[in-house]
């Protein structure tokens, strides 16, 4: 067993494809056959499940996956730190974002941060925040910024940047004059939800229940699984909901949506920086965080 053994068996869990795992690093698929032939041979149980149409980890693969992704990520970490010995900063840097962030905000800050460090590779990887919290825990991303606070002992979490949802209407709704409406009214409104396990959605449910009200309360026609499907779903017509405003800054300035405030009800929110306590910080991840925390109070 060796460490480009593990790395081919983690693409191609990722994957899901011995084809498309040799495609990322210049093998043939037989060639990948044999190095997870040489690891089931070495750990004396199967790790790949064969049978189905795609390439799923048994039980026994999700753990070798886990632990590899450590291994992988503490090779990672030396090569920086020699770098950084000899006075150079590069390396890789894989980071994590929920949608919001993900999407909108960490983009802009990888930019202005490769123009500084253009011998780091960054790899930024978007889900939702119980997605995005758990790949850093278990050492698949060095750092996440998520949506929403979760109470867990294994995590660091601190305030990146605030941000403030409101309800978002097109700009034609029989709302379209006012600035603001009651819940009463919202309840009564087709509205459209994200999935479970979403920040934002989240951040809504818990709202709502500081006023008395629930989830269950709301006129739900839609589940929708990105922010970009709700905004075309209101464009559409198919309902109201709740973003963030920084989603859909360009509509607002357009003028083909609109967004207005809900009486009572406190839409104000945070962007959590997301680390687990388990790492240790690399210095090119440090770096990032550095210049992440400035872009953010420049902004």
């Amino acid at each position: 067993m060796d460490l480009w053994q593990l790395n081919i068996f983690c693409k191609v869990i990722e994957l899901k494809s011995f084809s498309k795992a040799g495609g990322t690093a210049y093998l043939s698929q037989p060639t990948v056959s044999s190095h997870i032939r040489d690891l089931e041979s070495y750990f004396g149980c199967r790790l790949i499940d064969r049978m189905s149409k795609e390439a799923v980890p048994t039980k026994a693969g999700q753990l070798v996956y886990a632990y590899a992704k450590k291994l992988i990520a503490l090779r990672d970490e030396m090569e920086i730190a020699l770098s950084e010995f000899h006075g150079i900063i590069k390396g890789n840097l894989i980071i994590g974002g929920s949608t919001i962030p993900g999407e909108y905000i960490l983009p802009r800050i990888v930019g202005s941060f490769k123009r500084i460090y253009p011998e780091i590779m960054i790899s930024l990887i978007i889900g939702d925040t119980e997605k995005i919290i758990n790949d850093t825990l278990s050492g698949i991303l060095e750092l996440g910024v998520v949506g929403a606070e979760k109470k867990d002992k294994r995590i660091c979490q601190e305030i990146l940047i605030d941000d403030e949802m409101r309800l978002i209407i097109p700009s034609d709704h029989k709302w379209r004059k006012k600035k603001s409406i009651s819940i009463k009214m919202l309840l009564e409104e087709p509205f459209i939800i994200r999935e479970r396990g979403s920040g934002t959605l989240k951040s809504i449910e818990q709202n709502l229940n500081k006023i008395g009200y629930d989830l269950s309360d709301l006129k739900i026609v839609a589940q929708m699984g990105s922010t970009e499907a709700v905004r075309h779903g209101i464009k559409s017509k198919a309902g109201v909901s709740i973003l963030s405003t920084i989603a859909v800054e360009g509509d607002l300035k357009e003028g083909s949506l609109k967004a207005i405030s809900i009486e009572g009800l406190n839409l104000k929110r945070s962007f959590y920086l997301t680390t687990s306590r388990q790492r240790s910080i690399s210095p090119v991840c440090s770096a990032f965080i550095t210049h992440m925390k400035n872009e953010s109070r420049a902004k």
